[in-house]
């Protein structure tokens, strides 16, 4: 576009001399008017791009520093130096029924070169300031480093000093002579003073760096320390899984998320934790899956739901109590769904029998387990030549109010005589869920003490709830199930105790109205939730499921915040079914 006019505030003349600079640095032919340029030299301007991109040779790599998730990657490298890199796309096809992996990989690995040859990458050893400066004075006076370490360490003012040092800056980099003598010379120290125990090596993600963490590890093996591992560092072990499963994290891979038809995310922020994977997530919602999040801020995964559930930081297991209350009740007492109760019959404790203990005071709390070995010293018969029989759980059969000894328990796993019977094949026996179940129940009722913490300063106290019960092996007992029912506050006819009135009675723990108050969230939404969850998992047989993540873990009694939430997995029939259960991660693991 050509015109005569000067620009508005920019002197003809003058912007005639900046045309004519221009042209005295950057020679080329032209018309007389100026209006066509003339250049050679065809490409050579794009030099620096091709270079940008030209390589020697394509290695396939992941990145694997902090992150399991091993995307496959092309890394592209010159002269030994990575230039750039890309997704690999040749994963294997898993069926035109769903949607592919690939490609798998994520911002952070795309600029992974970048954090790799970063100025501020970090090369060498770092010291808190004070602590250097310390050390050095230190070893002025005293030659042998131990005795350095201990002049400082033993001085009330200078251990102060240094360690409210922490947390505000002030690391200065220092040698690796000086920083590996101050760290021998603090073990060698404490060994001495303390003994080797106190001495404790911790290690992030072991598979990542298998070398570095061995020689690691052995050295304070060696030395007779303590090894932590990253979990006991990040507290992002969930510790329910081997207390209620016996694994650790046996969950599904991600794809298995397309098998959903109810999917729950519960302190698991999908697309920044599982980055590669979260299209399975915003794909599996076009099958008419419906995707609640459970998140006290508004979340990335937040945007893929179609409910948010924004409990309070630290009030998950309320909220998972307020759901269970409403499964118990619906699909427990006031009608008896059969999948879920065929279900737990088979695969959980909840028909197992426990003893009850009457303390001095005439309370009555829940005790352990009846075990065969308890049926043997009450002469049972159906105990008679058990191996291993402390570790034998007990239930009731339901048509002939006797004790069994169901095979798959712990005991059974570990002596010859009872090599085969480790499945949970039930044959003839139909357990009683509930004492009140079995056709001899004569309708006993025992009156428990159970532990409550409603008090906002977390002082316990008790409630008191009645439970069936009958007689075995000489013991006053009742059923997993029953205690259950007690504690989650869902009363049955003809039980004394102190019962919730309803969904709406705030008073009593564990209703929705109850969790209302703790998380903040309404009580209309955990109802709805837990019917649909229920009502899904009845209709799909168990594909209701809920991906957790170590935003719970890291809170005080984590452990029994994912129980609550796993309860409510296993009384709708979910675990251990494509589609359904606890799908836990801890990043992209």
């Amino acid at each position: 576009m050509a015109t005569t006019e000067t620009p508005a505030g920019i002197d003809g003349p003058a912007s005639d001399a900046l045309l004519k600079m221009g042209r005295f640095f950057s020679r080329w032919e032209e018309t007389p008017d100026g209006r066509a340029v003339f250049r050679e030299g065809g490409r050579a301007g794009d030099a620096f791009y091709r270079n940008r991109w030209s390589h020697d040779k394509v290695v396939r790599s992941t990145h694997g520093v902090n992150c399991t998730g091993s995307c496959s990657w092309k890394v592209y490298v010159k002269d030994g130096i990575i230039t750039w890199e890309a997704q690999e796309t040749d994963y294997p096809s898993v069926g035109p029924d769903r949607p592919e992996y690939e490609p798998r990989g994520c911002p952070r690995g795309a600029a992974f070169s970048w954090y790799t040859y970063s100025p501020t990458r970090v090369r060498y050893p770092y010291i808190r300031g004070v602590l250097l400066q310390m050390y050095r004075e230190a070893k002025q006076l005293h030659h042998d480093p131990v005795l350095a370490w201990e002049s400082i360490v033993n001085d009330p003012v200078k251990r102060r000093e240094f360690q409210q040092a922490r947390g505000k800056g002030g690391l200065v980099r220092a040698s690796w002579q000086e920083a590996v003598e101050m760290t021998a010379a603090a073990h060698v120290h404490t060994v001495k003073t303390y003994g080797p125990d106190r001495c404790t090596g911790f290690s992030p993600i072991p598979a990542m760096s298998m070398v570095s963490h061995a020689a690691g590890a052995r050295f304070i093996n060696l030395i007779g320390g303590v090894m932590n591992s990253f979990y006991d560092w990040y507290a992002d072990l969930p510790v329910a899984s081997p207390q209620v499963f016996g694994d650790q994290t046996d969950v599904p891979e991600s794809g298995d998320w397309w098998d959903a038809t109810y999917l729950m995310m519960w302190g698991s922020n999908i697309p920044v934790t599982r980055t590669p994977d979260a299209h399975w997530l915003a794909e599996v919602r076009y099958r008419g899956t419906k995707v609640v999040s459970v998140s006290p801020d508004y979340a990335d995964n937040t945007k893929f739901a179609d409910e948010w559930l924004p409990a309070q930081a630290g009030t998950d297991a309320a909220l998972a109590m307020g759901m269970g209350h409403v499964i118990l009740k619906e699909n427990f007492v006031d009608r008896r769904v059969r999948f879920f109760e065929e279900y737990v019959l088979q695969y959980t404790d909840l028909p197992f029998l426990i003893s009850l203990d009457e303390r001095a005071d005439g309370t009555v709390v829940p005790d352990k387990f009846v075990t065969a070995e308890d049926l043997a010293a009450a002469g049972d018969p159906a105990a008679a030549g058990q191996a291993d029989p402390a570790f034998k759980t007990v239930l009731l059969d339901r048509h002939t109010h006797k004790a069994v000894i169901p095979q798959g328990s712990m005991g059974f796993r570990y002596n010859d005589q009872d090599e085969g019977k480790w499945n949970l094949d039930l044959g003839d026996t139909l357990p009683a869920l509930s004492i009140a179940d079995s056709a001899g129940y004569d309708g006993g009722v025992t009156h428990l003490d159970l532990p409550a913490f409603t008090d906002p300063t977390g002082a316990g106290s008790t409630i008191r709830r009645g439970v069936p019960t009958t007689t075995v092996a000489g013991r006053t007992v009742t059923t997993v199930f029953d205690i259950m029912l007690a504690q989650y506050g869902v009363g049955r006819e003809g039980l004394p105790g102190e019962w919730s009135a309803g969904y709406d009675d705030a008073r009593t723990p564990y209703t929705p109205a109850w969790q209302e108050e703790v998380t903040s969230v309404p009580a209309e939404a955990v109802i709805r939730t837990a019917r649909e969850f229920a009502a899904n998992a009845e209709k799909s047989r168990g594909r209701s499921m809920i991906i957790l993540g170590a935003g719970i873990c890291q809170w005080y009694h984590g452990d029994t915040t994912y129980r609550a939430i796993l309860a409510m997995l296993m009384l709708c029939g979910c675990q251990g079914r494509n589609g359904g259960g606890w799908a836990h991660y801890v990043g992209q693991e």
